[in-house]
């Protein structure tokens, strides 16, 4: 998903502690009806470079399901670091949308509060089936063994950005495979006065992405095979460290970004003060902001060492954005219709390529156009080397500690403090404990 601020702890263990039974405005069975079939609220995922322009690209869409359906959307774009929050308020108060954006790794905590529609075989069947989704999309819809909670609606992956001109001035001839590569073409980036890798260190979510991607490269796992925190085991330990080492030892991320939460790193990215950036399809992003496509290159996250893959070699997570409805809408008909007119193949392609994102959809995805370099990387990506973030019930409260645990170690190496084994494994330790009993 994209990058998203902390939830409140308190907030994501209480609401999750609750069934829900009253969302979306809907019936008092809890089992939706179709009480209000001529319009819809829907909740928008914050995906373009400001709200403005979200509602710039999907506004002309809701029109033109309107046309088909005879059914009003209201839209409202939530910003990602309130998403959440207002969503499990939701699950409670009964005071919620008919159909929202919700960041798939969130979705087997939300699948927890029992609040969002199940998409078993005869709701598939109502928008296509299930095997219109790629394997890797559908493996972010909820826990396993779980009708899904939701739909897939943008497929997202990590991808290294580089500024093709800063590496040539650096005398590098090709965007580095290995951490280590990347710490040594960090050495030429900085003898030339340009910071080399930009973080979002403020910035809750994309820690929690990468130090899972750090820690899977170190064989390490944050949870147990059967669902149960282990933040504090010696691979994981190893992996968020070496994540923190970037600014803390190898001096490849600026101190400054430890304050980062908002998108920062891309804004000195696109403006050509640092030479590279981790990101989940940045290129929409980066054009907006004035940068050209031909001012960068696209390349696979790095490795340990080889190339990527399964296992240690998966280097990212996999992103994206599902669609779910509240099961208890007072317009079930339409919500549904809605979910199959967002999935559709021609509105995939529209809304797939305003983001810069792939469409989970398998026959969307084959179009020409996202057959770009950019999308070559990604694709191949969510195809081979990325992983789906822990599907258990606990999954948000998950990314609020560990992640907070990981800004308070950047913050800390801001303040000139050193980081090591015993103080990460410590920040670890105390999220692990915020964690609710299993």
């Amino acid at each position: 998903m994209r990058s998203i601020r902390a939830a409140a702890v308190g907030a994501v263990t209480m609401s999750l502690a609750l069934a829900a039974t009253a969302c979306g405005g809907g019936s008092s069975t809890g089992g939706g009806s179709n009480d209000s079939p001529k319009t819809l609220t829907y909740w928008a995922s914050n995906q373009g470079a400001s709200i403005e322009v979200d509602k710039k690209v999907l506004q002309p869409e809701l029109e033109k399901f309107q046309k088909q359906t005879g059914i009003k959307v209201k839209l409202e774009v939530v910003p990602w670091s309130d998403l959440l929050n207002r969503i499990l308020t939701a699950t409670t108060s009964g005071q919620g949308p008919d159909v929202l954006n919700i960041g798939n790794t969130w979705s087997a905590s939300l699948q927890a509060t029992g609040a969002l529609l199940p998409w078993d075989a005869k709701n598939f069947a109502k928008i296509g089936g299930k095997d219109r989704f790629v394997d890797s999309a559908l493996g972010s819809t909820g826990a396993e063994g779980k009708d899904p909670a939701a739909v897939p609606l943008y497929s997202m992956a990590y991808a290294l950005y580089y500024n093709k001109k800063i590496f040539a001035d650096a005398g590098i001839s090709q965007p580095p495979a290995t951490w280590a590569e990347l710490i040594a073409d960090g050495k030429k980036i900085s003898a030339k006065g340009k910071s080399v890798l930009g973080a979002e260190g403020g910035n809750v979510s994309e820690n929690i992405h990468h130090t899972f991607v750090f820690a899977k490269q170190n064989g390490g796992d944050f949870f147990t095979a059967d669902g149960k925190p282990d933040f504090t085991n010696d691979k994981v330990v190893a992996g968020v460290k070496q994540y923190v080492d970037l600014m803390a030892k190898d001096k490849v991320i600026p101190t400054g970004d430890a304050e980062y939460a908002q998108n920062q790193s891309v804004s000195d990215f696109a403006k050509g003060k640092q030479a590279m950036l981790l990101w989940q399809s940045a290129s929409a992003n980066l054009k907006s902001q004035g940068m050209s496509d031909s001012d960068y290159g696209i390349a696979p996250v790095p490795v340990q060492s080889g190339t990527p893959g399964t296992g240690t070699q998966v280097n990212s997570m996999v992103a994206g954005i599902n669609l779910a409805v509240f099961k208890n809408t007072k317009n079930l008909d339409g919500a549904t219709k809605f979910v199959k007119f967002m999935t559709s193949d021609d509105e995939q392609k529209i809304l797939n390529t305003a983001y810069s994102s792939i469409p989970p959809v398998k026959t969307a995805q084959e179009d020409a156009a996202f057959n770009t370099p950019a999308n070559s990387v990604l694709k191949n990506t969510l195809a081979t080397s990325a992983a789906a973030l822990p599907q258990v019930a606990s999954e948000s409260q998950f990314e609020t500690t560990v992640g907070t645990a990981v800004k308070n170690l950047f913050a800390d190496v801001a303040a000139g403090h050193a980081i090591t084994t015993d103080s990460v494994k410590a920040e670890l330790e105390k999220a692990q404990q915020q964690m609710p009993a299993a």
